[in-house]
């Protein structure tokens, strides 16, 4: 059998399915069986407070979401669906609570790998999906990160390496404009050419949106962001080195270069990556160069400071 039509039974029969999209491998079920997404968070060992993203691939499946008729949804679909951009929209009553962790909301997005559009397609269904890891962990962009820390999933869809590398941006929608709830690879620049930006502040309290705990994203082993002070501390020889353009201090026991034309989008891609290779090798901790906050260096040190808040160092 075609696996794309295995995975698609498998969707079907309350199933949960590792597949692609274009920023990091899905862990997913049909969005609107309770039953299939609390597989999601047994096999994650996701706290129920976290709420999944549910991935659709039309934009008829829409008012199966949300009752909303709001132009700018419109508007943004047109402007970066598919794509790495998730919208916070209220959600219809078919929506489980499970899968919006009890909040009036739900997540929505297309994405743009054609493996993922044709699962959901032979579905017949939106897929909830959160990332396909355990939960905190570093995000897989290989079917083989899926394969190694997650092997009691009920199929893998291999569909090579992700393009992104990293999460969606996730925004919600107040009434004078958007907010950002994750940053990503839709920056506020391209999201500014589409609508105002909020001045509402983003709630505290629980996660409107996944990805908004200060801890996410991190190895099993500790994780660093470098500074120059850090060297005082650890041993570089026990330690790999994830650099950004090439200028890794000596000593380092491995060293991974992302980017050495400065291509942001290049580590974006392949941090995760990168991370996932360090993880298991032999080194006793990974370091990760900063990079500048600027268009996608937002979301990545984002993600960089989130996997180090579980171990990481004062700077």
């Amino acid at each position: 059998m075609d696996p794309l039509d295995q995975a698609a039974a498998c969707i079907r029969e309350g199933k949960v399915v590792a597949f692609p999209t274009e920023t990091v491998y899905g862990l997913g079920a049909n969005a609107l069986d309770p039953m299939a997404a609390a597989r999601i968070f047994e096999l994650k060992e996701r706290p129920a407070f976290d709420p999944l993203i549910v991935h659709i691939a039309d934009l008829s499946q829409l008012q199966l979401l949300t009752p909303s008729k709001d132009p700018r949804l419109t508007r943004l679909a047109e402007a970066f669906w598919p794509g790495p951009l998730t919208v916070v929209v209220p959600k219809t009553e078919r929506v489980p609570d499970l899968v919006t962790s009890g909040l009036p909301t739900v997540g929505v997005r297309m994405p743009d790998h054609p493996m993922a559009q044709e699962l959901i397609r032979r579905s017949g269904c939106p897929i909830a999906a959160p990332s396909a890891n355990k939960f905190g962990r570093i995000s897989p962009t290989a079917a083989q990160h899926v394969t190694r820390h997650m092997p009691e999933v009920d199929f893998v869809l291999d569909g090579g390496e992700t393009r992104v590398g990293i999460e969606s941006t996730i925004i919600a929608l107040r009434p004078d404009g958007y907010v950002i709830l994750r940053p990503g690879a839709i920056t506020r620049e391209d999201l500014n050419r589409i609508l105002p930006e909020s001045a509402s502040p983003v709630a505290a309290g629980s996660p409107e949106a996944p990805g908004m705990l200060a801890s996410h994203y991190s190895p099993a082993k500790p994780f660093h962001l470098f500074t120059p002070t850090l060297l005082q501390r650890l041993d570089p020889s026990k330690c790999g080195f994830i650099s950004y353009r090439g200028n890794a201090p000596q000593g380092f026991a491995r060293v991974l270069t992302l980017a050495p034309d400065g291509d942001l989008k290049a580590y974006a891609a392949g941090i995760f990556g990168a991370m996932h290779q360090l993880e298991a090798s032999g080194v006793e901790c990974l370091v990760a160069e900063p990079v500048p906050e600027q268009g996608i260096g937002i979301a990545i040190m984002d993600r960089l400071r989130k996997a180090a808040h579980e171990h990481g160092l004062p700077g």
